[in-house]
């Protein structure tokens, strides 16, 4: 048990400082800047990080529950997340809202001083917000948690991986009582400290209720995946963490993940316990009886996964390239956390997110423990008899698991004529890269100098200096909501931390690509919008990009290997 508990406590640590973490940084770094006390100010990170564990924790293992007895909407304990960080906002915007929460603290004899006891209950709303990136270890405090088998192993697991996501957290709102405490103009500002402090907190909560960070964390690179998979996806973290949720893993566990082979792992599960089905005839549910003569893929998913989100343009262009020739997608979703129990949550993400295939509610986890999984994201193919032939846990690998769809494809139907491979990129790396940049107004993010002018011809001009990660642009562009279209003397720039660099391009012309001042290539545009490669490299190459265009040449967005 010790080992498992420091396996969850590094795997919270890594969990800390992944792209998932971003939503609540600007509220944590906040938390202890606002006091204007300097002892209360030193103190209240430690407070706001000790509600966001215990709320995390009592959230995972016990909200679902909880609700259900209390006769509550499965969202309810996220939703008062969200009104507990816009309150507190609210009470720093305006010093009669903030008296009247400190008031219920004041009667009680702390020895620590105002304003902690508020910030635990600050940390208590973040940690009903706080949806951390998937990986073994939350998966099974999940598990537990949604089947109401919790232990008391259980609740030191999920008390050490909160923990361990915390240290992160901690560090950064030290940094920001920090930087107040080292500028002595800051500390004659307290005032418009705290209203800044206000503005962010209710800006947050907006931006979280709203779903707006999904974009930016989609965007954002996995880097630590390949750490998070290092580590909870040994042998040992494997057995401990199946006998915790005893499940047993079933006939599948004997399967061994990613191989770049066929494998016989025996019969697939059916479809169990499955609460509603979405995106099929009559919203009518599926069988893999029914399905018999089709190759299937079930790709296990949940909708505020990070690592969900980055897997699925993948599993969205497989569905349309072989749907005709026999392939059927079954997207299961089982939820991390209580607000995801919510099956009209469920459909609206998953229109948003442009996922048009089969999904399985599996709020119960009937089909979930079938498997016997342990993964957000987890592919199973299944081939045209039945049964399942390879595995694959977690982000990349994509290319591997198209070669082995279109194998059963073509030993179910001797030939047939597939499609060319699909050419998504596999954004899974292992170091820092750019994210995905759109050139399009409705998601031009990283623009810099500039006011986008939607839908009509303007000229632009390239910035002084040009951040890492930013784009320039100069001559004439008329730049639409999905792409900018090039017009007369139009260049990008762009500055790029990646080993390749892509870009879909429409239209016809040409473009040409100048690294650091030197002409790298010309690439032809031509037919219906593609992506086209501009740079590859054997190793992470750091610099400006330089792009001129012909008139005419339609520029989408950039993503980055």
């Amino acid at each position: 048990m010790v080992g498992l508990l420091g396996i969850g406590f590094v795997a919270g640590l890594v969990t800390g400082i992944s792209p998932c973490i971003l939503p609540v940084l600007p509220v944590v770094l906040v938390a202890g800047a606002t006091e204007p006390e300097a002892r209360a100010r030193r103190r209240r990170p430690f407070a706001v990080v000790a509600g966001l564990i215990l709320s995390f924790s009592a959230v995972t293992l016990g909200g679902s529950a909880l609700l259900s007895a209390l006769g509550l909407p499965q969202d309810f304990l996220r939703d008062a997340g969200l009104v507990v960080l816009g309150l507190f906002g609210l009470g720093l915007l305006v010093p009669q809202v903030g008296e009247l929460l400190e008031r219920p603290f004041s009667r009680i004899r702390f020895r620590q001083p105002k304003g902690q006891g508020a910030g635990f209950v600050l940390g208590l709303g973040l940690g009903a917000v706080f949806v951390p990136c998937a990986g073994p270890v939350l998966a099974a405090i999940s598990v537990i948690g949604a089947t109401r088998r919790v232990s008391a192993e259980a609740v030191f697991l999920t008390l050490f991986f909160a923990a361990g996501a915390a240290v992160p957290l901690l560090f950064v709102a030290l940094t920001g009582d920090g930087l107040v405490r080292r500028v002595a103009a800051l500390r004659q500002r307290a005032p418009s400290i705290r209203i800044a402090g206000g503005v962010v907190l209710v800006a947050m909560a907006l931006v979280i209720g709203l779903n707006l960070t999904d974009g930016l964390q989609r965007s954002v690179p996995g880097y630590t995946s390949a750490l998070q998979r290092h580590v909870e996806g040994t042998a040992f973290a494997t057995h401990q963490l199946t006998a915790l949720e005893g499940t047993g893993g079933g006939s599948l566990s004997a399967c061994k993940a990613d191989q770049s082979a066929l494998e016989e792992c025996g019969a697939a599960p059916g479809f169990r316990r499955v609460t509603a089905w979405l995106n099929t005839p009559g919203d009518r549910p599926l069988t893999l009886q029914s399905l018999r003569g089709r190759v299937v893929l079930v790709d296990f998913w949940t909708y505020s996964c990070i690592n969900c989100q980055r897997t699925l343009p993948h599993v969205e262009v497989w569905d349309r390239l072989y749907g005709s020739d026999g392939l059927v997608v079954v997207g299961v979703h089982t939820p991390e956390f209580a607000f995801e129990h919510v099956v009209s949550n469920v459909a609206a993400s998953a229109a948003q997110l442009g996922v048009h295939y089969p999904v399985a509610v599996d709020d119960d986890y009937g089909t979930w423990n079938a498997y016997g999984n342990q993964y957000w994201p987890a592919e199973y193919l299944v081939d045209a008899k039945g049964d399942v032939r390879y595995v694959s846990f977690g982000e990349g690998g994509y290319g591997r698991t198209e070669s082995l769809i279109r194998t059963l494809l073509l030993d179910a139907h001797p030939g047939l004529v597939l499609p060319p491979a699909s050419d998504v990129p596999d954004r899974t790396p292992t170091e820092a890269i750019n994210p995905e940049t759109y050139l399009g107004y409705e998601r031009l993010q990283y623009l810099v100098g500039a006011t986008p002018v939607p839908n009509q011809a303007a000229t632009y001009s390239f910035p002084s200096t040009l951040p890492p990660g930013g784009v320039g642009m100069s001559g004439e562009w008329t730049i639409g909501p999905q792409s900018a279209t090039a017009g007369s003397d139009a260049k990008l720039e762009i500055g790029i931390q990646a080993m390749d660099v892509y870009l879909v391009l429409g239209g016809t012309g040409t473009v040409t690509v100048t690294l650091d001042g030197a002409v790298s290539k010309t690439v032809t545009v031509s037919g219906v919008p593609g992506l086209y490669t501009l740079l590859s490299t054997p190793s992470v190459t750091t610099g400006t990009l330089d792009l001129s265009f012909t008139p005419g040449v339609q520029a989408y967005d950039f993503t980055f290997g």
